[in-house]
Parts: C-alpha cells; sequence; structure tokens
C-alpha cells in the first residue's frame, strides 16, 4: 500500500498572520489559567479573545480568497468568526459597564446561536455532492435538534447550580450555545466518514476545533475563566485547518436515509420531553422547545418521504428504457444473472430490426420512435410471466425467455424464433402507412451453469449479426460458427480506435487510358493497417464498418487522405484523377457535399480531379436521398461514377436522373468477354449507349492483354485491373509510373 502522505502547508501562507494568532492564543491560554486572572478582570479576557478572534477572522478571509472547491466551508466559516467576534465586543463593553456577570456572555452565546447555521451548513456541505436527493445543507434538521437538546436538556437538570437565580433570558441563551456546540460536534465527528474525508487532515482539526469551542462555551457560561483557554486552543486548531493543503477524496452522494435518522432520533426525543412535561409541572421553556423540535423533526420527515420517492423513482429510471418503457441493459444484464446465479435454464435472444433506418430517414424520427413502441408491445405478447424483455439500444431487443421444469432450451429458443416471426409478420400502422417490418434474430442457450450474463449476449449478437448478414432471419449460437463473436467485437473497437489514430492506408490501382496508355487516373483502395495482424484487406472490415456505423467516419479519413495525395501529385505536375468510393450510409449523409468542398478548399485541388463512385445497389436503399447527395457533389464540379453498372436493377433509370459522367463496367462482363458472346454483346452497347450520353468507360479487372485488344477495339475509354498493376502505396505507384513514363517515352523514340 502506499504511504499516507504528510499534510502540506498551501503556497504564500501569511506566516505574520498565523504567528500572530499563535501569540495571541499563548497569551490567552496563560492569562486563563494564570492565578491571578481575577485581578486581570474579565474586560482583559474578553479584549483579548476579540484580538484572537479577529486575527483568525482575518486568516479565514485570506483562506476563501484563496478559492478551491470548498470555498464555501470558508465563506461560512469566516462569517461566522466575524459574528463571534461581535458577541464578544459587546459582552466586553458590557463587562466594563458592569462588571462581570451571567449576564454579559449573553450575547456571545446570541453571536454563537447566529452562527450556528452558517458553521453547520458548511460542515454538512463540504466535499458533498450538490446533486444528491437529499439537502445536505439542512439547517431545518440542525435547528430541531439544537432545541431538542435545549428541551431535554431543561427537563432532565431543570434549574440547576449557579442558573437557578439567574433569568429565562440569561439561562436559556447559554443551554441553547451548548446545544449548539454538541450537534456541530456530532456533525463534524460523522461528516468524515459519511463523506469519505477520514484522510483529509483538515476535518480532524475542524473536529477539534469544534470540540474545544463547545468545551470553552459551556465553562464560560458556567463562569469558569478557565474555559477562555479552550477557546483559544480552539482557534489554534481552526487556524491549522485553514493553512493546510487540500487532501483529494471521493465525492459521494447523499443518501435521504441519512437524514432520516437523524429526524426520527429528534422526534423521539421531542416526543419524550412532552410526556414528561405532560405528567410534571415544569416551565413553558421546555415545552415550546421540544414542540418546535418536534414539529421541526416531523417536517424534515416529510421532506425524506419525498426525497426517498424521488429517490426510488431515480432508481426506477435506471434500469428503465424511456422511449418504451422496457428493461435497458443494465436491467437486462441483472436479470439474467439472477437467473444464471438461481441456475435457471434460459433461452436468451438479441433481435435487430431490418432496414429500420429507412423508416427513421423517410418518416422521420417520431415513426420510428412509434414504430419501437408498437414492437415492443408486440413482442411482449409472445413472452410469459417469467420472461423478460428489453432494448438495448437503437432498434436492438433483448429477450430472456426462461425453461420450464423438464423443458428443453434448445427447444425454447426455437419455439421463440417461430412466435417471434409469427408475430412480427403482420403490418404496423405508422405515421399513416402500413409499413412491414422483419427482424434478424440470433439465439442461444443456458442449461443452468454458472456464466457471466455478458457472454450470453455476446453469443446472441453474434448469432444475431450472422443472421443479418446471411439473411437467416433467425439463427441459433453454435461455437464452432461464432465462436470467435468476442474477437469480432475486438475488431471492430480496434477499428473505431484505428480509423482515429492513422491506422487506415491508401493503395492506389492505376486507371489507363485505352487508346493511348497513358495513365490518367487511379483508385485509392482502403487497406488497414493493424499493429498486431497486419495489412488487411476491405472484406476483413468494411462490412464490420458498415453494420457498426463507422463508415461516416472511416469514409472521411479516406476522402481526407485521397484529396491530400491528389493534392500532392498535382503540386507535383502528375494529372492524375482519384477515385474513391461511397457506401449507402454516405449517400445519406447531407454532410458530405460540405465535407469535401472543404477538403478541396484546404488542399486547394481541382474539384475536377476527385471522382466519387457509387453503386446502383446503394442508390437503391433511399433513391430521393441518395440522389439529392451526389446531385450536391456534382454541383462541386466533382465527378460522379456508377461502379459495378449493368449489376444493379435501375441502370437507365439512373443514367437518365443521375449527373453522372463515367460508368465502370463490372468485372464479371470483362471477364467474360472473350469467352461469352452476350457478355460481349452487353459490353459493346453499354460502350455505344455511353458514348452518345457523352459517357467515359472504364472497364474493372482486367488480366489479360486479349482483353484489352478486345476493349480497345469496342472504343472502351480507360482499363483498371492487374494486367497493369495491382493496387500500391503512394511510393511505389510512383515509382511504377517513373517506369511506365520512361517506357513509353523509349516507344515514341
Amino acid at each position: 500500500m502506499p504511504a499516507a502522505r504528510s499534510p502540506q502547508l498551501l503556497t504564500g501562507m501569511p506566516r505574520g498572520l498565523v504567528c500572530t494568532v499563535g501569540v495571541l492564543a499563548g497569551a490567552q491560554v496563560a492569562l486563563a489559567l494564570s492565578p491571578g486572572r481575577e485581578l486581570a478582570g474579565g474586560v482583559v479576557l474578553l479584549v483579548l479573545a476579540l484580538t484572537l478572534q479577529l486575527a483568525v477572522a482575518a486568516l479565514l478571509v485570506w483562506r476563501v480568497r484563496r478559492g478551491g472547491a470548498d470555498r464555501s466551508l470558508w465563506q461560512r466559516l469566516a462569517v461566522a468568526a466575524g459574528l463571534v467576534a461581535a458577541g464578544l465586543a459587546t459582552s466586553a463593553v458590557l463587562t466594563a459597564a458592569h462588571g462581570a456577570g451571567t449576564a454579559t456572555t449573553v450575547p456571545l452565546a446570541v453571536a454563537h446561536l447566529a452562527a450556528f447555521p452558517l458553521v453547520y451548513g458548511g460542515m454538512v456541505l463540504w466535499n458533498r455532492d450538490s446533486t444528491a436527493v437529499a439537502d445536505p445543507s439542512d439547517t431545518l434538521l440542525g435547528a430541531a435538534a439544537v432545541l431538542a437538546v435545549v428541551a431535554v436538556t431543561d427537563t432532565v437538570l431543570g434549574h440547576v447550580g449557579g442558573l437557578t437565580t439567574a433569568s429565562w433570558w440569561q439561562v436559556q441563551p447559554a443551554l441553547m450555545q451548548t446545544a449548539a456546540g454538541l450537534v456541530l460536534l456530532g456533525t463534524a465527528a460523522t461528516v468524515p466518514f459519511i463523506s469519505g474525508m477520514s484522510r483529509d487532515p483538515r476535518a480532524w482539526w475542524l473536529t477539534a476545533a469544534l470540540a474545544a469551542q463547545v468545551t470553552a462555551g459551556a465553562a464560560v457560561a458556567a463562569g469558569h475563566p478557565q474555559g477562555w483557554a479552550a477557546a483559544a486552543v480552539g482557534a489554534c486548531c481552526l487556524s491549522v485547518a485553514a493553512v493546510l493543503r487540500s487532501t483529494p477524496v471521493p465525492r459521494t452522494t447523499t443518501d435521504p436515509s441519512t437524514t432520516t435518522i437523524g429526524a426520527f432520533v429528534v422526534l423521539v426525543a421531542s416526543t419524550v420531553v412532552l410526556v414528561v412535561l405532560a405528567l410534571c409541572d415544569a416551565g413553558p421553556t421546555a415545552a415550546w422547545c421540544g414542540g418546535i423540535a418536534a414539529t421541526g423533526s416531523g417536517i424534515r420527515l416529510l421532506l425524506n418521504v419525498r426525497d426517498l420517492a424521488q429517490l426510488t423513482q431515480s432508481r426506477r429510471e435506471a434500469l428503465t428504457d424511456d422511449l418504451t418503457g422496457l428493461a435497458n441493459r443494465r436491467a437486462v444484464l441483472r436479470r439474467v444473472e439472477e437467473l444464471c446465479a438461481q441456475g435457471t435454464p434460459l433461452a436468451v435472444g438479441v433481435l435487430d430490426l431490418d432496414k429500420f433506418k429507412e423508416v427513421n430517414d423517410g418518416l422521420g424520427h417520431s415513426a420510428g420512435d412509434d414504430l419501437l413502441r408498437l414492437v415492443a408491445q408486440r413482442l411482449q405478447q409472445v413472452l410469459g410471466t417469467d420472461d423478460a424483455l428489453g432494448r438495448l439500444g437503437g432498434d436492438e431487443f433483448a429477450l430472456i425467455a426462461t425453461v420450464s421444469p423438464g423443458g428443453s432450451p434448445a427447444e425454447r429458443a426455437a419455439a421463440l424464433g417461430r412466435e417471434l416471426q409469427h408475430c412480427m409478420a403482420a403490418p404496423f400502422e405508422v405515421g399513416g402507412l402500413t409499413v412491414h417490418v422483419a427482424l434478424s434474430l440470433g439465439l442461444t442457450c443456458h442449461a443452468g451453469a454458472p456464466v457471466p450474463p455478458e457472454a450470453l449476449l455476446r453469443q446472441a449478437d453474434a448469432a444475431m449479426y450472422d443472421a443479418k448478414r446471411s439473411g437467416s432471419r433467425v439463427v441459433h449460437y453454435e461455437a464452432d460458427r461464432h465462436g470467435d463473436s468476442s474477437g469480432r467485437l475486438a475488431l471492430v473497437e480496434e477499428l473505431r480506435a484505428g480509423v482515429v489514430g492513422g491506422e487506415l492506408v491508401l493503395h492506389h490501382q492505376p486507371q489507363v487510358d485505352v487508346a493511348t496508355g497513358r495513365t490518367v487516373g487511379v483508385e485509392a483502395l482502403v487497406r488497414w493497417q493493424h499493429p498486431t495482424r497486419g495489412l488487411l484487406q476491405p472484406g476483413d472490415f468494411l462490412p464490420l464498418a458498415e453494420v457498426h456505423g463507422l463508415m461516416g467516419p472511416l469514409t472521411n479519413e479516406v476522402l481526407a487522405q485521397a484529396v491530400a495525395q491528389a493534392a500532392v501529385w498535382h503540386r507535383a505536375g502528375r494529372d492524375l484523377r482519384v477515385s474513391v468510393n461511397l457506401s449507402a450510409s454516405n449517400l445519406l449523409d447531407t454532410g458530405l457535399p460540405q465535407r469535401v468542398a472543404e477538403l478541396l478548399r484546404v488542399h486547394d485541388l481541382p474539384s475536377s480531379a476527385l471522382v466519387l463512385e457509387v453503386t446502383e445497389t446503394v442508390l437503391l436503399s433511399d433513391p430521393d436521398r441518395s440522389l439529392a447527395v451526389v446531385a450536391a457533389l456534382a454541383d462541386l464540379g466533382a465527378t460522379v461514377s456508377i461502379d459495378d453498372f449493368g449489376t444493379g436493377y435501375a441502370s437507365l433509370t439512373y443514367l437518365h436522373r443521375l449527373p453522372v459522367a463515367e460508368l465502370k463496367l463490372d468485372r464479371s462482363f470483362t471477364a467474360d468477354l472473350l469467352t461469352d458472346d452476350r457478355a460481349a454483346a452487353i459490353v459493346a452497347s453499354t460502350i455505344r449507349l455511353a458514348h452518345q450520353l457523352g459517357l467515359r468507360v472504364v472497364a474493372e479487372g482486367v488480366e489479360d492483354p486479349a482483353t484489352l485488344v478486345h476493349l480497345r477495339a469496342l472504343e472502351c475509354d480507360e482499363s483498371q485491373g492487374y494486367l497493369h498493376s495491382p493496387p500500391l502505396p503512394a511510393a511505389e505507384l510512383e515509382a511504377w509510373l517513373a517506369v511506365r513514363e520512361r517506357l513509353r517515352a523509349g516507344v515514341r523514340a
């Protein structure tokens, strides 16, 4: 364990003021304990105590100016010291005029009572969490506690000793001062443990200061001048606390049960006093104090009931999904953990709605929220009373189905899958439209052996991801197929960090003019330089990025790198276009055109040097919104290219509607160009149509010279493929370009 650090003094401490406090305190102790203190008279002690109190107040004001998280405490203590100084000054004047006596201590007692709310609130509020349900600065309970102590003291002791000859206005302030001191001392002694400040030495110095003040107040009120020595000790302890550096401690949240216990104790004590007073003839002071204390503590209990109700509601909300009213992820995990601890066989499912984003984008988020509520209601109809349903987030739900005694978890999971498919078959009425919702469901079984709840959800999530990817609707978890689910999820998080951490790199594949052999452009293809797995191809991580919402930041990074590299080539005199692929989520991002425009401006790259490739399948996900984004990109001057042309379902429609300048023939047609007459006819027709529309044609997947010769005969504009070069890093591509240029120069010579 680390060694405890010794307390450290604050920098810039006013040493002269601290020394003054020490000297005055020593003088006060010496005078209060000296045999000839009666000759010195009460006025000298009062004046000395007043001077010491003013010095302490000045030190506290300095501490307030230092600031810090506990500034509120020192502000309250400084004001309280000023009030006590005023009481000392008044007592000194009365003593000088009328001589020492009980009456002269009344102003000092009143000053201590006036300072009580400040000190009490500051002590309890010190280093507490201000967002707590219960009010930490509970002066109501503190005042009730003071009155209860006065009532108990007045009832038990009655008028004892010297107090019996004094008037009530002389006796009660002294009793209330002592009671307030006891309440403050109890608060100071317990708050460090409640709030976690037991490691802060200032808390102990403050506790010692209050203990000394309580002793001093009781002694002085009883006519014992030695009490001024205790007051001097208390002033020194308070000064030490003020000049010590704060020690960081954990912040805590107040629980209303803490003040509930205190209010109950005060109420019981006050009730006992009132019962005793009802059975015997006593003065009215104790009755009034007991009655007021009982009323105050009763009000505090009522407030605590309200606070506890709010706390209960807050805890319930912490386990509830706000939108659907179902259990949230925390509650789902807790329920799975409880059932696993009981050894209950389970079937756990994770369900995701297919194409939910289209509902959100097409009908608005309000309609999407309505659909989620309707889905939640329908899913609840399938589950039994012992089953649980929760929303994990977005359009993802979790189902926990218990298995009846003697039943099979696998059979329960299979039945659950069938029931869910059946219940989701009927359409939903959302926003005045009829919407059919398909689901992807992953299921896993638990036979009752201890297992972490997170593991079951990971298994169901892996099966659900498989269902979504394969289109199988319902998939049961199999260790052989899905055993790497944790690895897949870890890969997603690594990709998230890799996008930000600069681990994505670009390789560039040349695009060559078929007629001249000149390299006119490149396609930027992303790779992931994984720190441990090496260079990963797009197929290893792009599907994960699309499913887990990472395509936006990933494409932003690819665009930034591609534009920056194109600008470098442009400044070096290389007139190369750079093509970048866009995904479905990119074309739904209305902010994409603005970001592209900013990149072109920052790197001073002509917009004609950037080609943005989209596929027909991508356009089909949300045609209207996608077309608007594509049109905005074309308005920037960037070239829009339809990638994998011929594999979609509405090619001619998009040629008519889109501001397209380029078509890329899919490699499936290029590969069969020499062996399949139909493929050759399609390629020839597409090239003629594109040229009639003023579009250039790029043939992908060119891997042999004969195919290139045929494309030249068909007047195809450009070719791309391994015949020319595989995708290369920028430096290697530049070396490849240099070799090509030398070869072309030699041919011309």
